[in-house]
């Protein structure tokens, strides 16, 4: 089952997440893509792994071509987030590129490894400003990446102050 969890900055999607593997009985992992770059990296790294500490997560740190990754067939994988790893695919040192259809083929490749995938991004773009060249890629990239993954997981929920709210599927057993 591949569970997509999107919505704003800090509005609970990480413990949502969290919560849908809690009693999941198999082995469990924490894909983590965000880059150490940075105080605010290392607050938000930090934060993440107090909240996820004891809850029986083996965590592997890849910020690019997740579809290396091999995992055993009946795990639980908790992926945070797309957005880091768009950024992560999108703007190297050899320039911007235009990921988008490769992080949705290697991310529908890791669901096809796994027993459950829960899959955490971020709801960009929504704010109807006007951004720098750069940023308007990124944000164009994330939409496409939200919607094909969305195309293919059994349930998709936003997260509202707080409160899963369904969009496709229903709360997984």
């Amino acid at each position: 089952m591949t569970i997509l969890i999107t919505g704003g900055s800090k509005c609970g999607k990480s413990r949502f997440a969290e919560e849908i593997l809690a009693n999941f009985t198999g082995e469990k992992f924490y894909i983590a893509t965000m880059q150490p770059y940075g105080q605010d990296a290392q607050e938000a790294i930090s934060r993440h792994w107090k909240m996820r500490s004891g809850k029986g997560f083996k965590t592997i740190e890849k910020y690019r071509d997740i579809a290396e990754i091999k995992l055993p067939e009946r795990c639980g994988v908790l992926l945070e987030c797309v957005g880091n790893l768009c950024a992560n695919e999108m703007f190297t040192e050899g320039g911007m590129t235009f990921p988008s259809q490769k992080i949705s083929g290697d991310i529908l490749a890791l669901s096809r490894q796994v027993e459950r995938l829960v899959i955490v991004t971020n709801q960009v773009g929504s704010d109807g400003f006007d951004y720098p060249e750069g940023t308007a890629d990124y944000i164009v990239e994330m939409g496409k990446i939200n919607r094909n993954i969305a195309e293919f997981a059994d349930c998709v929920v936003e997260c509202v102050c707080g409160i899963p709210v369904f969009l496709k599927g229903g709360m997984p057993c």
